[in-house]
């Protein structure tokens, strides 16, 4: 008969919990064979394993002393039965015996802990530098200036690191100078080669007013630095508010459009691709400059947009320019890249950068 049924209860809770640390203990037991096969006994996966290993153990022989002594506590009236209890000893005995092994063990888990954490650090930072880099490359913000409008888009391709980029700034206290630009090829080196260009070529818009020069310094500059089939494209417009007027020079870059008066004209190339010959010759041209008139620029992600053999293409950039011209140029960059993959039958897998400026 039970003389007390509390501790029965307490007797049969130990006896399940027992039962489940037994079953954790014998599957821990599989692994850390398993991994003493294929690691070796002394490797830190296999000291970890029998760490875990032993606090399952323990807990199991900790449960079921304490299910024998509350069951014998239970039924028994003799005095005797309390000397029983001397059995809770053994699992504090090994508590004790194991004690810093355990506490090694547990500083162990957290230096590993604290190296997975500084590892995941790393491939977040990992997975956020290109996003980084494209935003110094072609932020999505860019200023604002009195007299113009602005619209930009720069959607990323399938690399990992941009080769496109635009700029809009102040070369002087009359002339807003608007570049975009693509670094041939992928990766790192041709992102690099971005960065450098774009921020040459502020220095150098700054330091001569006709962009072709400009280009013939920058071209100078990047040649010199021997990097091989690394070229680049790239179409320069600077607007002059006091003489009314639009200067651009393109370096081997796909046609901006230039649109006035109801009429929408290419932007062609006025020279080679940069870093092509290290002293090619390139050329401006002028244009008058009237309130609403629109300059539109792009890489050539947008124009090789496919749709089987056939390219998106210049042609119906122009249209879609043509159909509002006076849209917003933040509206018409969106309404490009739409198309585009309107049209296309495929992912677009180029990076893509339009840059829309109007007069005001």
């Amino acid at each position: 008969m039970i003389e007390r049924p509390i501790l029965g209860i307490v007797a049969v809770a130990a006896v399940l919990a027992a039962s489940v640390w037994g079953r954790s203990a014998r599957r821990l037991l599989r692994v850390s064979r398993r991994i003493d096969h294929s690691t070796g006994s002394h490797s830190e996966a296999a000291q970890l394993a029998k760490a875990s290993l032993l606090k399952d153990t323990h807990a199991t022989v900790l449960y079921a002393a304490v299910a024998l002594v509350t069951a014998v506590a239970a039924i028994s009236t003799s005095a005797w039965a309390d000397a029983i209890s001397v059995i809770l000893l053994v699992p504090v005995v090994v508590s004790l015996r194991y004690a810093q092994q355990l506490a090694n063990h547990a500083r162990l888990t957290e230096s590993r802990s604290q190296l997975e954490q500084r590892a995941q650090e790393v491939l977040v930072q990992e997975a956020l530098a290109p996003k980084r880099w494209a935003a110094r490359l072609a932020p999505e913000e860019v200023p604002e200036f009195a007299g113009f409008e602005l619209g930009t888009v720069y959607q990323a391709g399938t690399g990992m690191m941009a080769g496109d980029f635009y700029d809009v700034f102040r070369a002087a206290p009359n002339r807003v100078a608007a570049v975009i630009g693509d670094v041939a090829g992928h990766g790192i080196e041709p992102s690099i080669s971005a960065f450098q260009a774009k921020h040459l070529l502020r220095v150098f818009l700054r330091q001569y007013r006709d962009p072709a020069q400009a280009l013939e310094e920058l071209n100078t500059q990047i040649s010199g630095m021997d990097r091989g089939e690394e070229f680049i494209s790239m179409c320069v417009v600077v607007f002059d508010t006091e003489a009314g007027t639009l200067r651009y020079a393109s370096a081997g870059h796909p046609s901006s459009f230039f649109c006035g008066d109801d009429e929408v004209r290419s932007l062609k190339a006025t020279g080679p691709l940069i870093s092509l010959e290290r002293h090619s010759t390139y050329t401006s041209r002028e244009i008058p400059l009237e309130g609403g008139d629109l300059v539109v620029m792009y890489t050539d992600g947008l124009a090789e947009a496919r749709n089987g053999e056939q390219l998106f293409g210049e042609e119906r950039i122009a249209a879609l320019i043509r159909r509002d011209p006076s849209v917003d140029p933040d509206v018409l960059c969106k309404a490009l890249v739409e198309a585009a993959a309107d049209f296309a039958t495929s992912p677009v897998t180029d990076d893509i950068a339009i840059l829309a400026i109007r007069r005001i």
